[in-house]
């Protein structure tokens, strides 16, 4: 069924009667639904996004929710500005550089570190909202709250992509709170089609939406998060109700530059997405992509090098920027970026590459962190009825996150984005952890914006570390091959991190393995389940797209 709404969806941005007052496209029907209900009620862009996110909390918990942390970038149409709201989550203050390391200083496995206390960062997407609605909102907070609060009580079916992600995560029937919720009392996990409540769920937002962000970070729910954490069945840890108590969320500068005729602008650091995909597109300019067919063995090719080169300097420079000196002016210079793409050629793949040395980079040299991030994030896109728009990207990590439970919510494990490894060869890595820092991540929440200065697409995806590819190729397919959103959504996916070349499993892309590997690319054939959601603004109206991979879905008026 979903499959078929969103081919509608795309068959709509063909015809004459598409979306003109307000959209939204979330990763799950009923957010989108929510987010509608609000847009209808003459809510603006924030005022959806908080209802959809709340809502994706309950029916995609595996994904994002409020125990994580969120990037939000923000339009406002009547000024033409472009804000970036930085929900991140922190390490809590007590946190030690080898938190992820063994007794004799070996790094300890992702599985082993990634579950329990140890893991879990500050929580930061309530305060982040709270902060973007103060900025932005028009329905009063606690209307925000009503589908969510509602769908808690009454209970919603289990979809299949949450029955099959339950089944996979073998080891949260070792946490009795998300043992108790997610599975029957045989041990099974819940079957598609399941009627879920969550009255705790419920409860929780009903004291938030009545006493505002104060209600989360402070009181009896951070006390209960900080217990859940210092009591964790596995890898407890200290995080304290100070450090809940002093989260805060920040406005940063939004990371902006010009591709074609277009101008792009993604989240800064602490994440890596806004910079290390305008790199990849930057790189690409000086290249004809447009002349090239979607999918063809030189498209294929061009992109994984310009990803190398990408991947290779965020790895060496990209951290929090409240601890560490990112180049963000140098990484975007157009004379640097023209420098390295004369390493790009079209007969033979560079193999791994290495970082360059932009303007700015300054004497201080970090060491490369190859850490990847996990593909269970979400995103969503707005318009409001003003042409204000929100992309906002979501996460609590792996699926399921921690797998620790509080009052109806699961928490995060955001620490595992740190660098497991604070030195190589006597060098700092910019993405150490330390405490209050925010780990390094790779969400790409976009707005593109026409040669006029005109809202033009907001795009995002999950994907960890690879939704930074995601969004490139959706954004090439946008404004290179002139795609509608669907369509650039729905094109066939190859990634490069500055490794292996990954061609999604079961596409046409297939066929070029052998091609590329003579090239000198090592391919890899697997799943690569994006998330992408995102609106194009046309003649016509709102061109809403929400990917087949999963559960999305785009609605308008």
């Amino acid at each position: 069924m979903l499959a078929i709404l969103g081919g509608l969806i795309s068959a709509c941005a063909a015809g004459p009667d598409l979306p003109r007052r307000h959209m939204i496209s979330s990763a799950n029907p009923l957010a989108s639904e929510a987010g509608r209900e609000m847009l209808r009620a003459g809510g603006s862009a924030v005022d959806a996004a908080i209802a959809a996110q709340m809502v994706l909390t309950l029916v995609e918990p595996q994904s994002s929710g409020i125990g994580g942390g969120a990037f939000l970038m923000h339009f406002r149409k009547a000024d033409r500005k472009v804000e970036a709201y930085d929900g991140r989550e922190t390490a809590p203050s007590t946190i030690q550089p080898n938190v992820f390391l063994t007794a004799d200083g070996k790094r300890r496995s992702f599985r082993d570190v990634s579950t329990g206390g140890a893991a879990v960062g500050v929580p930061g997407v309530i305060r982040m909202l709270a902060m973007a609605h103060r900025d932005h909102g028009r329905l009063p907070w606690n209307r925000l709250f009503e589908p969510a609060i509602a769908y808690a009580e009454n209970g919603f079916a289990v979809s299949p992509r949450l029955s099959k992600m339950i089944s996979r995560a073998k080891d949260m029937k070792n946490f009795p709170a998300a043992r108790a919720y997610f599975y029957t009392a045989a041990g099974d996990p819940l079957a598609v089609g399941h009627r879920l409540r969550n009255p705790g769920f419920a409860f929780t937002l009903r004291r938030i939406a009545r006493e505002g962000a104060a209600a989360f970070y402070g009181g009896e729910i951070a006390a209960d998060i900080a217990e859940a954490v210092q009591n964790a069945v596995r890898n407890p840890a200290e995080m304290t109700v100070a450090d809940i108590v002093n989260y805060r969320a920040k406005k940063r500068i939004p990371v902006c530059a010009a591709y074609r005729t277009y101008r792009l602008c993604g989240m800064p650091p602490p994440t890596s997405g806004g910079l290390t995909t305008l790199q990849i597109l930057g790189l690409l300019e000086n290249f004809d992509i447009a002349g090239l067919r979607p999918g063809s063995l030189n498209t294929i090719h061009l992109i994984s090098e310009a990803s190398r080169l990408a991947y290779a300097d965020r790895s060496q420079y990209i951290g929090d920027p409240d601890f560490v000196s990112v180049p963000v002016k140098g990484m975007l210079d157009r004379a640097y970026l023209r420098r390295r793409a004369g390493r790009i050629t079209t007969t033979e793949s560079m193999g791994k590459a290495l970082p360059g040395r932009p303007p700015g980079a300054g004497k201080t040299q970090y060491a490369p962190d190859k850490r990847h991030g996990l593909p269970s994030t979400s995103h969503l896109s707005v318009i409001d009825r003003d042409g204000n728009a929100v992309s906002m990207t979501m996460s609590i990590e792996r699926a399921f996150g921690s797998r620790l439970m509080v009052r109806g919510f699961l928490l995060n494990n955001q620490l595992t984005d740190f660098a497991y490894m604070p030195r190589r060869n006597g060098r700092l890595v910019a993405n150490a952890v330390a405490p209050g820092k925010r780990p390094r991540s790779s969400m790409s929440p976009m707005l593109v914006f026409d040669k006029y200065g005109e809202l033009f697409a907001t795009v995002g995806s999950p994907g960890g570390s690879r939704i930074i590819a995601y969004v490139a190729k959706t954004l090439i397919g946008l404004l290179d091959w002139n795609l509608d959103m669907q369509a650039a959504i729905d094109l066939p996916t190859h990634v490069n991190r500055n490794g292996a070349t990954e061609i999604e499993k079961g596409t046409d892309l297939e066929k070029w393995a052998d091609d590329l590997r003579r090239l000198g690319h090592d391919v890899r054939i697997r799943a690569l389940t994006s998330g992408l959601h995102g609106i194009r603004v046309t003649a016509r109206g709102y061109d809403g797209g929400a990917d087949k991979r999963r559960e999305g879905l785009a609605l308008g008026d």
